[in-house]
């Protein structure tokens, strides 16, 4: 049997070995071995090309059981897993609704053009998880929070941009779920704090309310930066998603 390397990023980041193809694995993840439980579950296949972690053990571990079924998980690490894998080694990345069902994204260079509207909302997925509203573009908000000028910077930091609602027509904003249910006057405050012409770029919505996150808010794609690369795993648009993987769409609510 094949192995498999999974660096998950939510709902926590860990490095798993699996003899699971990423369709079974995110399966598994999502609804296997926990009675009447399921969450979504997001993670990219690495490449094992890399020093830092105990291959050597994942080979040795991640067998057969004696009636020959695959392993489903090997944890070889759950801590600053993210900081420790390069770029290069990162392969696609998938993102598994609740009942089992998994999308793969291909990655790709990170595109200026979607660099739209005054201000994004932004959920920080990995390692830290604060819901943020910026006036930075994905790329410049991803080096923001990885770069040598801010204090509290991390070496790297994967995270989603999300749809935001008008906030002039609350009842017809599209179909993004309770996201900001209980936050809309402070997401106000929030984007005149970073629209007006004020210093300030970057504001805090939630400290931490990532179990509010949904695929069907998610706007342009699922970043990655370390302070000077960026790379995108772009969002298919949803007549992509009706057209080649209707399944997943409705599973994930967003068609």
């Amino acid at each position: 049997m094949n192995q498999h390397y999974y660096l998950t990023l939510f709902p926590t980041e860990a490095l798993v070995a699996s003899q699971h193809d990423p369709e079974h694995f995110g399966a598994y993840m999502a609804t296997g071995g926990r009675d009447g439980s399921s969450e979504i579950v997001m993670f990219i296949e690495i490449d094992p090309s890399f020093p830092g972690f105990d291959w050597e053990y994942a080979k040795a571990t991640c067998v057969p059981h004696p009636d020959g079924r695959p392993k489903n998980s090997v944890y070889l690490s759950i801590y600053r897993v993210l900081e420790r894998v390069p770029f290069a080694a990162l392969g696609n990345l998938y993102l598994t609704t609740r009942d089992g069902r998994v999308l793969g994204l291909a990655k790709q260079p990170y595109d200026p053009a979607v660099a739209t509207g005054a201000y994004h909302v932004y959920q920080e997925l990995c390692p830290v998880h604060p819901l943020v509203v910026s006036k930075f573009p994905p790329r410049e908000f991803g080096r923001y929070i990885t770069g040598s000028q801010t204090k509290l910077q991390l070496p790297k930091i994967a995270f989603v941009e999300l749809k935001v609602v008008d906030l002039d027509n609350l009842e017809d904003s599209g179909n993004i779920g309770g996201l900001y249910d209980r936050n809309i006057n402070h997401l106000r405050r929030c984007v005149e704090s970073v629209t007006n012409d004020t210093p300030k770029t970057t504001k805090t919505l939630e400290r931490s309310h990532v179990e509010s996150f949904t695929f069907n808010a998610v706007k342009s794609g699922i970043y990655l930066c370390d302070g000077t690369e960026t790379i995108a795993y772009p969002m298919p648009s949803i007549e992509e998603l009706r057209e080649t993987n209707y399944d997943w769409a409705r599973s994930a609510l967003i068609i």
